[in-house]
Order: C-alpha cells, then sequence, then structure tokens
C-alpha cells in the first residue's frame, strides 16, 4: 500500500464510521436495559450507557466531518447524487439526536434535572436514542448503497492489475 492512497480524504470516512455504529447501538441497548433493571445494577449500567452514549455521539461528529472531506471526491464519482445527499442528511439527524439524548442523560447524570420529571427524561433519552438507531441503521444502508451500488470512494484497478504491483 503506498503512503498516497492511505491519505486520500475519501479513505477516512469508513474508517471512522464504524465506531459510532458500534457505540451507538450498543448505548442504545444498554439504555434499554436500564430501564428494565429494578436492583444495584442498574447504576453501572446507567453509567456504562452514558459512557457508551457520550463517545458514540462525538465519534458519530467525527464521522460526519470525515464524510464532509469525502463528499466532495465521492460526489464526481457516482450516479445518483441524491442518494449521497439522503446520506448526508440522514447522519445529521442521527447526530443531532443523539447529541439531544446526550445532553438530557448529562443533566440527569449531573442531577441538574430532578424531582417529578426525572423518569420521565430517562424514558426521552431512550425514545430518542432509539430514534437515533433507527436513522443509524438507514444512514448505514444509504452508505452501503453508495459504495456497493454505486462505487462511491473505491478505486477501479486496470484489468490486469497492474497498478497494485
Amino acid at each position: 500500500m503506498s503512503q498516497t492512497s492511505f491519505w486520500r480524504a475519501e479513505i477516512w470516512h469508513p474508517l471512522s464510521v464504524h465506531f459510532p455504529i458500534a457505540l451507538l447501538i450498543i448505548a442504545t441497548l444498554t439504555k434499554v436495559i436500564v430501564l428494565i433493571l429494578k436492583n444495584e445494577q442498574k447504576a453501572i449500567w446507567q453509567k456504562a450507557g452514558s459512557g457508551l452514549l457520550y463517545i458514540g455521539c462525538l465519534s458519530a461528529w467525527i464521522a460526519i466531518y470525515t464524510g464532509d472531506m469525502a463528499d466532495g471526491v465521492v460526489a464526481r464519482k457516482i450516479c445518483d447524487p441524491t442518494i449521497l445527499k439522503d446520506h448526508e442528511i440522514a447522519s445529521y439527524n442521527l447526530a443531532y439526536l443523539f447529541t439531544a439524548a446526550s445532553l438530557l442523560d448529562l443533566g440527569l447524570l449531573l442531577n441538574f434535572i430532578q424531582g417529578k420529571i426525572l423518569k420521565p427524561m430517562q424514558y426521552l433519552v431512550v425514545l430518542l436514542s432509539l430514534i437515533g438507531a433507527s436513522y443509524l441503521v438507514y444512514t448505514g444502508h444509504l452508505g452501503a448503497t453508495l459504495v456497493y451500488q454505486q462505487g462511491a470512494g473505491v478505486i477501479k484497478p486496470s484489468f490486469d492489475c497492474s497498478d497494485f504491483q
């Protein structure tokens, strides 16, 4: 592998996009489990879910940044740029939803939210995360469509593959 191929702008997006996929899905599942638990394990699961949510949210914004870097290269090479635009819109939607869930969760963790609205806010964090996770799946589907159906970010080798020697 040559150094110039590693530093291509469109390469950084697939490298960074898998972190938020894994972290945010697991964070959402953990937050659902927190609603079910009733014992002392609830606090441990709550902290684990919160940590995953915060790191996943940050990594989602990094994936959006690297996606913006790749956009200029990829948009000129694909057949249907509307899929790329839909992918971008869905990624912003999921990042905003998980950011809202993270901020609300942080407010709960720091005891800024107390009293009667505490339980509804915990449910709201889970609801925002579930909606965000559905956008995450949709965004991933659109990303896979861009790569596997339109060849976004893919360099097609020559017939004899001589450019890889």
